[in-house]
């Protein structure tokens, strides 16, 4: 296969298969484990997070075109991811008669983290048609902003081991399929307890993880521009993870299961990721 090739394969076991399995597994038990998803989210969290910090904005900075460019680039990728996921929130928040000034300021289950709560919401109700398709393309949207980011990553440094499936872009894509497993039981769960069929939800949830395919080639073909172009494809694709770590993921690992192991979860995951990165 060839370098594009080769990235869009990878990219979709993590993304398309990771998130399928997850639908899946949400199809077979229909309910899932916060305990568990807690523990395999602060995992990857912290592996995640090696990662982002110790190769990808290292690799940022060396190719020397100036840590201001890097830092702005980090910056700007938690800004957009911010500021869309503000967007969403503001929209549907009130929408869901749970979520109100009592509420944790973040998400508090994997079902709020995408918005499904948001389009059950709705099904509950017996919206016409439209308003459910609108819920739909706005839990598409929150999944995406989750996928694309991750997918960059992936993108950024396939580019930055010029075009060689490298250790790096390795496990981050086995951490963000792991990753998606969780996060595809709380897409295909809502979806099947409204009555659609669970071949059909599966399917859905899968085709979800699409748009990590999309953040890797972005983040890839911007990456081969050159110098700067790397070095704003690393530095975008790690300031928008860092928001989704610290930002969503984690709070909301803790919120799931309130106890240490989250915390410790996430420690070990990060003293995996310097075993990888530096082994």
């Amino acid at each position: 296969m060839g370098v594009i090739e080769t990235l869009i394969f990878t990219t979709a076991i993590a993304g398309v298969v990771g998130t399928g399995i997850g639908g899946l597994v949400g199809a077979m038990l229909q309910k899932d484990s916060n305990r568990i998803a807690s523990i395999l989210l602060s995992f990857a969290a912290g592996v995640m997070l090696s990662v982002v910090c110790f190769d990808l904005v290292t690799e940022a900075i060396e190719t020397e075109v100036g840590v201001a460019v890097v830092i702005i680039a980090i910056a700007l990728g938690v800004a957009i991811i911010y500021l869309l996921n503000y967007l969403i929130d503001l929209k549907t928040n009130p929408e869901v008669p749970h979520i109100d000034e009592n509420h944790p300021k973040t998400a508090d289950d994997l079902n709020e983290l995408i918005h499904s709560d948001h389009y059950e919401q709705h099904h509950t109700n017996k919206d016409n048609k439209i308003s459910l398709f609108i819920a739909g393309v706005v839990m598409a949207s929150a999944i995406a902003l989750h996928n694309v980011p991750e997918g960059m990553t992936i993108g950024a440094a396939y580019a930055s081991d010029g075009g060689v499936l490298g250790s790096a872009a390795i496990v981050l894509a086995i951490l963000i399929g792991l990753h998606n497993i969780p996060e595809g039981m709380a897409v295909s769960v809502p979806l099947i307890a409204g009555g659609m069929a669970k071949w059909k939800a599966v399917l859905i949830t899968a085709s979800s993880g699409i748009p990590t395919i999309i953040g890797a080639l972005l983040g890839y073909l911007l990456g081969e521009i050159g110098p700067m172009g790397l070095a704003l494809s690393l530095g975008f694709a790690s300031g928008a993870m860092l928001y989704v770590v610290f930002g969503e993921i984690l709070p909301q690992a803790i919120l799931m299961y309130r106890s240490k192991l989250p915390a410790f979860s996430a420690i070990g995951g990060i003293l995996v990721g310097l075993l990888i990165i530096f082994a």
